[in-house]
């Protein structure tokens, strides 16, 4: 398939440009390739698509089910209870959702971590996004239900799901207090046998690196340091509880950190120190987490919570710019996963977005991303476009009708069971 997209500005400049398979084959003004599909750019800019770099899709399920309430109470005796009693189909559905809002707001890319993977990858391979998925791995420090969780995943990479090269899947410890020392160090040797990477929740509340202390003799980041955890497969979402020799500790093994302001308000699990983890040149990508507690999917929202929270932890206007901001969501997200994306260049991987510039929100546009971290929202994105096909054009998804009147049914039959 091609795609050329004619009178777009990209940067400063008016220009077209050509798609050809899955890549930005040429840039330029006036080109005149033929192409299956022709855009007409003028009145929009484009720019590289979104990298969710930490969600749990399928929580699109419980958005507005449980708020205002403390981060492990909220978990115990509302979230997981109710991922009780979700099917296979309910997750599959949950996650069109999530697709269809991450689409419909810019994002072509997500990394997560959930219940019912295979369904999880069949809703992703359908709605034509990039995505690196893992199963959650929970055993609470219960040795046979960690066998079964080894047993489970084995089985699992041994035969996975026969998916597009966009979907990939990784290993997903939940976090150090909801799995064994044993099971971290099995998921660590899999992980390098399988050269696989690693998604866990890390240093999120006052509360987990307090029990750390108490029950394992040091922090979070030195446990995962002393049992080998640590390394440039890792990516650890929050990451608030950690103090500057921690930090040099993540850099110098390489980690990756996912950054997810609006959930880490919302729970008030804390400040993140987005400028201190920047200076030290540890890579930061941007999430929304879940909609149990965000409640969207909305990565321009994201950025622009990301960047005021980190003026007001810093007490410096100056912190967490725009551009600084607007990479860690994109470009940053892609090199995360080791994408060739998130920007738009000739030989890259054309994963991108069309913006309105008549929408209100961009009006006057005195600089593009200040516009696009500070100004807009997901309504702002006309067309989306993932490894070279088109996902929305116009604002309009395939099926989305269909992906809403299901899911209110689900959440019905959900609630009914519970």
């Amino acid at each position: 398939m091609s795609i050329l997209i004619k009178n777009v500005l990209l940067g400063d400049e008016e220009t077209d440009v050509y798609i050809e398979g899955n890549i930005f084959k040429r840039i330029g003004p006036s080109l005149e390739e033929e192409a299956d599909e022709i855009i007409e750019g003028r009145g929009q800019a484009i720019l590289p698509s979104f990298f969710n770099v930490h969600t749990h899709a399928a929580m699109t399920l419980l958005r507005g089910y449980a708020d205002d309430m403390e981060l492990h109470s909220w978990l115990e005796n509302y979230i997981w209870p109710f991922e009780q009693k979700l099917t296979p189909q309910d997750v599959y559905w949950g996650t069109k959702l999530a697709c269809l809002e991450m689409i419909k707001t810019g994002t072509t890319f997500f990394c997560d971590m959930y219940w019912h993977v295979r369904e999880v990858a069949r809703a992703v391979d359908e709605m034509g996004m990039r995505a690196a998925l893992s199963s959650a791995y929970v055993d609470f420090n219960d040795p046979k239900r960690g066998e079964v969780f080894k047993k489970k995943n084995i089985q699992f990479f041994d035969s996975p799901p026969s998916t597009s090269p966009r979907v990939s899947f990784i290993l997903g410890p939940h976090a150090i207090y909801t799995v064994s020392r044993d099971s971290l160090i099995w998921i660590r040797d899999f992980a390098r046998e399988r050269s696989l990477m690693i998604n866990i929740h890390l240093a999120e509340t006052r509360k987990e690196r307090e029990e750390c202390i108490r029950i394992r003799g040091c922090t979070p980041v030195r446990y995962l340091k002393e049992i080998g955890l640590l390394g440039e497969n890792l990516i650890c979402a929050h990451v608030i509880w950690v103090d500057d020799e921690e930090i040099e500790i993540l850099k110098d093994h390489g980690v990756k950190i996912a950054h997810v302001p609006t959930s880490n308000m919302k729970l008030c699990s804390g400040p993140f120190r987005f400028n201190r983890f920047l200076q030290k040149g540890i890579m930061v990508g941007m999430g929304t987490d879940g909609c149990a507690s965000n409640n969207n999917l909305d990565m321009m929202e994201e950025m622009k919570i990301a960047s005021l929270r980190a003026k007001m932890t810093e007490e410096d206007p100056t912190a967490a710019t725009a551009q600084e901001i607007f990479h860690c969501a994109t470009r940053a997200g892609a090199m995360i996963f080791g994408i060739n994306a998130g920007e738009i260049k000739e030989g890259m991987v054309a994963d991108c977005i069309l913006v309105d510039l008549d929408h209100p929100q961009m009006v006057p546009c005195h600089n593009l991303i200040s516009n696009i971290v500070y100004a807009a929202n997901g309504d702002v994105v006309t067309t989306c476009i993932c490894d070279g096909k088109l996902l929305m054009r116009e604002r309009k998804v395939p099926g989305e009708k269909e992906i809403l009147t299901e899911v209110r049914k689900r959440v019905k039959d959900i609630l009914e069971r519970l």
